[in-house]
């Protein structure tokens, strides 16, 4: 999510290195190479450090000596010391380069392979943004911590302790006097720095905001059309690129000032060596040339300890929230032992699963969901033999698709227990009973690709003939008939280039290719005309038999024939049984119907 200003202020007042040792599992596999990389860039940086040495020896044996009698030697040695530090800096660079695109591969499929095991709570809870932040921003950040930021440490920290050293060596008092300011230009780096922090963080704001307006604008284009609001949503935006504009000067004023500072620092070290070097150029120039070279130096590497500093703050709640999601437990998950005899989703172990017949029992179940405080299910126990069919309807949010949830164990039920062919359903793995079960939702959802490949989602191994009496089975078969490609025909991302209906009908056709044991349908023909509608109820009748079928729906032509039907109002089951027994009760059943069907009521046909 987005942070705000104020916690981006809070974020501040953290320790540095609070979030680092979190990192530390992770990045321990590339050790070898994490190690590789310091000692080429403290080799790296020794030659930096060295280059003034050569250049000291330079002026004042060849210049000021008048000889070359050692030239040769000289070259060699310099020649070699280019060479080995080229060397050095190629290898740690490269290391540092493996090491972050290698733990940002590692940490995004973590994270990602996590969210695979996560119930539907946390995405309830979540959004969309937040997640596809942790999983890529945040990722990137700790790559670039563990590789760049620790290579920068190793360079930059090694040279300014390498140089004040020499210096005090060579000559302490100019040595201090170049080393006094040091101080001063931390500070004031430093105030500088926590506002450009600020800055940065209200653009990062600014700019999510703005890719907020434009995404709301795209994919709600048809409702901005329809309501002529499209000047309101110019105005929105437009703010917010102006605020965003406004922003980004002040943090670019506060960077030139920072420049400013930076260059401000070097000349005053450039000209304590000029005030007090003077004394020794003429005996020394090379001495006072190297004076020269590690004052300039100096200054990149302050820079860069206050910039590092802010960046780990920073990092650390990357890392913070990263790590986070990796701990988040699911609410729904498979003990130890399950997982040893049936494997979990990635390692499945297929050869220990049971055949799944159908047999579903509530068995004095309750259940309340993970945020809400109220029993949506109390006591609840129901026997659905294999092969039955079981209808659930009520109106709009009343709750129907509660028991669904707890059949399908995307949710547990906070007490009692749910039976799958006589067992608890815990005592066998999430895959196996997934791997059994057919779903086609209200909202169908197709996977970028072509309708082939979707529907292979289904069964991989299905042949031309199996997914052709699919297709056919639901009426799809019409609707791969009028595309230019047919079967191969592209569905676009989320199946945007297909109408819903079409969607539906692809999705209900991929369901029965996998042949479930369990059907459920959540309203399954919501979405599609009354022709079609008819077909694919006339096709439910043909699939659901030799299957357990739970169908949710709200139109309740669909459902006469169910074997049992539940009715949900406001989260609980208040009525069960018959399309026939439920009219005779005259209950709320009979209420939804006589709505739904009053003309038919008027000819006589709920006698």
């Amino acid at each position: 999510m987005i942070q705000t200003i104020a916690a981006a202020k809070k974020e501040k007042t953290s320790l540095p290195f609070f979030g680092i040792p979190r990192v530390v599992p992770y990045a321990r596999k590339y050790s070898r190479t994490l190690a590789t990389m310091v000692i080429c860039g403290l080799i790296g940086t020794g030659m930096d450090i060295a280059l003034p040495l050569f250049q000291r020896y330079a002026l004042n044996h060849f210049i000021a000596g008048g000889t070359t009698d050692t030239l040769p030697l000289f070259i060699v040695i310099y020649v070699l010391a280019i060479v080995a530090a080229g060397c050095a800096t190629f290898i740690a660079c490269k290391g540092a380069m493996t090491t972050e695109v290698s733990m940002n591969r590692d940490l995004r499929n973590a994270a990602f392979n996590h969210l695979q095991t996560l119930s539907f709570s946390y995405f309830n809870q979540n959004s969309v943004g937040y997640i596809h932040s942790r999983v890529m921003s945040d990722t990137s950040r700790i790559g670039g911590l563990v590789s760049w930021t620790l290579m920068d440490c190793v360079w930059h920290t090694s040279y300014l302790i390498g140089a004040v050293a020499v210096m005090l060596v060579i000559n302490v008092r100019l040595a201090l006097m170049v080393t006094a300011i040091l101080p001063l230009m931390v500070i004031f780096f430093s105030l500088f720095q926590r506002k450009l922090i600020l800055a940065n963080r209200q653009i990062r704001e600014l700019n999510s905001r703005i890719t907020g307006d434009f995404n709301e604008a795209i994919t709600g284009a048809k409702t901005i059309k329809t309501l002529t609001i499209e000047d309101r949503m110019a105005k929105d935006f437009v703010a917010d690129t102006q605020e965003y504009r406004n922003t980004s000067v002040r943090a670019a004023r506060l960077r030139g000032g920072f420049s400013v500072t930076m260059h401000m620092a070097s000349s005053l070290a450039l000209a304590i060596v000029l005030w007090q070097g003077g004394l020794i150029a003429a005996s020394e120039v090379g001495t006072f040339s190297m004076f020269m070279s590690y004052a300039q130096g100096m200054m990149e590497p302050v820079r860069w300890i206050v910039d590092a500093i802010s960046d780990i703050i920073t990092t650390q709640v990357n890392i913070e929230r990263l790590t986070r999601l990796l701990g988040t437990p699911s609410d729904v998950s498979d003990t130890p032992e399950v997982i040893e005899k049936y494997g979990d989703s990635f390692n499945p172990r297929r050869e220990n699963w049971e055949p799944i017949r159908g047999d579903i029992a509530f068995e004095d179940v309750s259940f309340r969901y993970p945020d809400g405080d109220e029993y949506v299910l109390e006591h609840f126990s129901l026997e659905i033999p294999f092969g039955s069919n079981i209808a659930i309807v009520g109106e709009t949010g009343a709750g129907k698709s509660t028991l669904v949830n707890l059949v399908c164990r995307f949710f547990e039920p906070t007490s009692g227990r749910v039976l799958i062919d006589g067992r608890d359903a815990r005592e066998r793995s999430q895959l196996w009973l997934h791997s059994a079960i057919g779903y086609v939702l209200q909202l169908p959802h197709l996977f970028s690709g072509t309708i082939r490949e979707n529907l292979l989602y289904g069964n991989p191994n299905a042949t031309d003939e199996e997914i052709a009496r699919a297709l056919e089975l639901v009426s799809a078969d019409e609707v791969v008939a009028r595309m230019e490609k047919g079967i191969d025909t592209d569905v676009g991302e989320g199946g945007d280039l297909l109408s819903t209906g079409e969607k539906q009908l692809i999705s209900f056709a991929r369901a029965i290719l996998a042949d479930p044991r369990i059907l459920v349908l959540d309203e399954a023909t919501a979405s599609v005309d009354t022709l079609t509608e008819q077909k694919i109820q006339s096709a439910i009748d043909t699939v659901i038999r030799g299957r357990t079928s739970i169908v949710i729906a709200h139109r309740l032509s669909t459902v006469r024939n169910a074997d049992l039907i539940l009715v949900v109002n406001d989260g609980k089951i208040v009525e069960q049984g018959t399309h026939r027994d439920l009219l005779a009760a005259k209950g709320p059943y009979y209420r939804l119907f006589t709505r739904q069907y009053e003309d038919e009521a008027t000819k006589g046909i709920l006698k």
